[in-house]
């Protein structure tokens, strides 16, 4: 279905074209004054400079065009030559029914599907997931969900951290600690004998141990050093014991952003990319883009436009070890091969973004992706803690992601009344939905880019803007509609328009697809949560305004059991394209 600022523009557009001007100056917006009018154009202010005429006089022939339009309600010509347009009732509540049935729910869908590639979460195998890894992981499961929503494939790849120094610190550590074990032995055969088992604990603790280590005892640095160079070739007792650590590893990794509600169509790492290596020094090679400097062979990227330096992207180290950037242009090797992807982006820390723009000028000089292929890095700022430094532990530490959500769950099951459930159990799972809807929208309402403080008290309110809010209108309207015993699929039967709320109710609904439509050109999750909020305040002072469940009037109470039957849906899957779960009673 199109959109009613679609189907205005055409009508506004046509006009201007009859009129023997630009149709392309006939877009037309919602109104910044919804007290004066609903949509709004100001295309006669540009022909005003490109037909030497004044904006009123070609606004006013405009409306005399399309004044007879049985659709508006009215339609002016305002000096100095704003076109100010108000739809009749019924046109709304047309368009409402139409949102009712429709499977999409209003929110336009591509014209031409894209094939996008989602580069977010990032993780480090061998190591907890932090609360430095949430914004990365909830915003990129966002993205994912717009882009699909509005009819686009996107293809997710948690892009794990499984190939660097980090590995050969936890396999020489492993090794220090079990030099009996069969893996590390000259003769080890992978066909034959068994990696012993890892447990995630005990694997959690030895990095940040080794890490330590490193940094005392240049031996065992040098040790860890060469074990990844090993494994990077193909070190057959290496190669097992890491792929133990994979297991063990992701598993827990997967665990954790379960309970986020994230989830990934390619658990791809580093290592998956070592294949496309070769080829990559092959493509540099045969292009002369590669040269050696200080023993590391090296790729200039800089530009003559660039206000401060960009320093040449290193491909090998000096002991022929690859690092990100290597693994990075041949992952976007490995992509191109795989998915042909109209456009790749990565959810990464602003921090990365000198790393990504060498990585990315260093693709577009090789020619491994096509110009037309988009590399966007989607720079995310950090979460604070009220002190308005990176969030910490009460002592100062880095707290795991598992210990943040543990203590938002029980926050907000404390919150929550016994009365509204009928088990334990069941409270216990709506407290995990509020908890994360409460983590993810004090998150995503937010620009990307910005900073915030993350703050637990503020962001389990029931009132404001909060996740909660959300959840709790939804459940509001579950129990006008159980008490009226209204089953949330009932065909919407519109059959007036009783009061102004309800006008600015019904004209937020059809204006939702516009929201989508915005936040994925943006590329902004908060736009959603703006207008979910938007449309669940006004809810609220309908609700208010109106006894629904009293209301004797039959053709009243269809009307407004409509409206929140509507409203449900499309609170629901405002909340779903955040990744959020809604409650049936909280």
């Amino acid at each position: 279905m199109t959109s009613i600022i679609d189907d205005l523009t055409s009508i506004v557009s046509g006009a201007f074209e009859e009129c023997g001007y630009d149709r392309d100056l006939g877009a037309v917006s919602v109104s910044d004054r919804l007290d004066l009018c609903q949509f709004q154009c100001n295309g006669a202010f540009a022909g005003a400079k490109q037909y030497k005429k004044a904006p009123f006089m070609i606004a006013d022939e405009v409306v005399q065009k399309i004044s007879k339009n049985e659709i508006f309600k009215f339609v002016e010509m305002v000096k100095p030559g704003f076109i100010n347009i108000t739809l009749k009732d019924e046109v709304l509540l047309k368009k409402a029914k139409e949102i009712a049935i429709d499977v999409n729910l209003g929110i336009p869908q591509a014209e031409k599907s894209e094939t996008i590639v989602l580069d977010y979460g990032g993780p480090n195998v061998a190591k907890p997931l932090h609360i430095g890894h949430l914004r990365s992981a909830i915003i990129g499961e966002s993205l994912k969900r717009i882009a699909r929503a509005m009819g686009n494939k996107v293809i997710s790849d948690v892009h794990l951290g499984d190939w660097g120094l980090q590995i050969g610190l936890v396999i020489a550590e492993l090794s220090e600690r079990n030099p009996d074990w069969v893996c590390f032995s000259p003769d080890f055969d992978p066909v034959k004998d068994k990696v012993n088992p890892i447990d995630v604990d005990e694997l959690n603790e030895i990095y940040p141990f080794a890490s330590q280590k490193s940094k005392s005892n240049e031996a065992f640095k040098e040790k860890a050093r060469t074990v990844t160079a090993k494994l990077q070739s193909g070190h057959k007792g290496y190669i097992a014991v890491w792929k133990e650590i994979m297991r063990v590893s992701v598993k827990d990794l997967k665990e954790n952003y379960k309970r986020l509600y994230v989830d990934f169509d390619l658990w791809y790492g580093e290592s998956d990319a070592n294949e496309y290596v070769d080829e990559l020094i092959e493509i540099l090679n045969k292009k002369g883009l590669m040269y050696e400097s200080e023993g590391a062979m090296v790729v200039d990227v800089e530009e003559e436009t660039d206000k401060a330096p960009v320093p040449p992207v290193i491909v090998k180290k000096s002991d022929n070890s690859n690092i990100y950037a290597t693994t990075d242009l041949a992952t976007i090797i490995q992509r191109e091969r795989d998915f042909s992807p109209d456009r790749i982006w990565y959810v990464v820390d602003k921090r990365q973004g000198l790393h990504l723009t060498q990585v990315f000028r260093c693709a577009r000089k090789a020619g491994i992706v096509p110009e037309s292929t988009e590399l966007a890095h989607l720079a995310i700022g950090t979460m604070n803690g009220k002190d308005g430094k990176p969030y910490k532990t009460r002592d100062g530490g880095v707290m795991r992601l598992s210990d943040l959500i543990n203590t938002v769950v029980e926050a907000a099951y404390e919150k929550m009344s016994d009365e509204n459930f009928y088990t334990k159990e069941e409270k216990r799972e709506a407290a995990q939905k509020v908890a994360v809807a409460a983590v993810k929208f004090g998150d995503l309402s937010n620009h990307i880019q910005k900073d915030y403080i993350f703050d637990i008290d503020k962001f389990l309110s029931f009132e404001g803007k909060t996740g909660t809010y959300l959840i709790y209108t939804v459940t509001r309207i579950n129990s006008i509609l159980r008490n009226l015993g209204v089953n949330n699929d009932e065909p919407a039967i519109f059959n007036g328009v009783y009061s102004d709320i309800e006008r600015e109710l019904l004209l937020n609904i059809i204006l939702s697809g516009e929201a989508f439509k915005h936040a994925l050109s943006e590329r902004a999750p908060s736009v959603i949560c703006d207008n979910a909020y938007r449309l669940a305040s006004l809810f609220s002072t309908f609700y208010h305004d109106n006894h629904i469940m009293g209301e004797t009037d039959k053709n009243k109470q269809s009307n407004w059991l409509s409206l929140c039957i509507l409203v449900r849906k499309l609170l629901i899957k405002h909340l779903d394209v955040l990744g959020i779960k809604a409650v049936e009673r909280m």
